[in-house]
């Protein structure tokens, strides 16, 4: 059988030094976000001022002012959801705090079912019921993971906007190539080229993933197309009853 590859060393010094920077926070959700939501409405601008029949100095002004508008309130949004996120984690720690300090012994009796679901039963889960409620940080920390599902690894609310804003800007502005550089069939090419941003934000996506990169890419693309052609049959449909 082939020696399969590891993807952090399990020396003791080398556990030591990774357990101490605590777990990563991940904002691979904001950057799909971000990325999805910014290639799908600047093609559904661009698809709808096409219909219009807009020169494409207009059809750059609308984009590029979506670019920054849009992408900034959905930053400014995400923002404020993870920072409510924060606080919320923070209030349900002070009840627990509250708990333990009130009703030591209610507490103690939740450790102890908490760990009867998980299979121990006996001497084994009086002894872990023991161990886990003589650290008081260590009790809290398991509480907020099994009653309420949360974890302290807290997302940073500036980091989650800013990888939400970078990749709606980076993605969004995919479908404005064809128009910024003048390229022929601008309308086609900006459609094949909004296909290759959700491929590529569904590959890049496969990092995070044991699935494989072709198939990551392949579904976001899919979803990503729907949506954008749910916008532009939208656009289309107002444009119809407008004109």
């Amino acid at each position: 059988m082939p020696k399969q590859r590891l993807e952090h060393s399990h020396s003791p010094d080398a556990i030591a030094t990774r357990l101490a920077t605590g777990p990563d926070a991940s904002y691979l959700r904001d950057w799909i976000y971000g990325g999805i939501d910014g290639a799908v409405t600047t093609f559904a601008i661009v698809a709808g001022s096409i219909g219009a029949d807009l020169s494409t100095r207009v059809i750059l002004i609308l984009g590029v002012a979506n670019l920054f508008a849009d992408g900034f309130s959905m930053a400014a949004a995400n923002y404020s959801g993870s920072k409510s996120e924060n606080e919320d984690y923070a209030r349900l720690k002070a009840v627990e705090e509250k708990h333990i300090a009130v009703t030591p012994d209610g507490e103690r009796e939740e450790i102890r079912q908490i760990f009867l679901a998980k299979g121990y039963e006996g001497e084994d889960l009086e002894t872990i019921v023991r161990l886990v409620t003589s650290n008081r940080a260590t009790w809290i920390e398991t509480m907020m993971q099994a009653e309420y599902g949360l974890s302290n690894a807290g997302r940073h609310p500036l980091k989650a906007a800013l990888y939400t804003f970078a990749a709606f800007v980076l993605f969004g502005s995919i479908p404005l190539l064809p128009f910024a550089l003048s390229l022929p069939a601008s309308a086609a090419s900006a459609t094949g080229l909004t296909a290759l941003a959700f491929f590529v934000i569904g590959s890049l996506r496969a990092s995070w993933s044991q699935r494989h990169w072709l198939s990551c890419g392949v579904e976001t693309t899919a979803i990503g197309m729907f949506a954008a052609g749910i916008a532009y049959l939208a656009g289309h449909g107002l444009q119809s009853l407008l004109g």
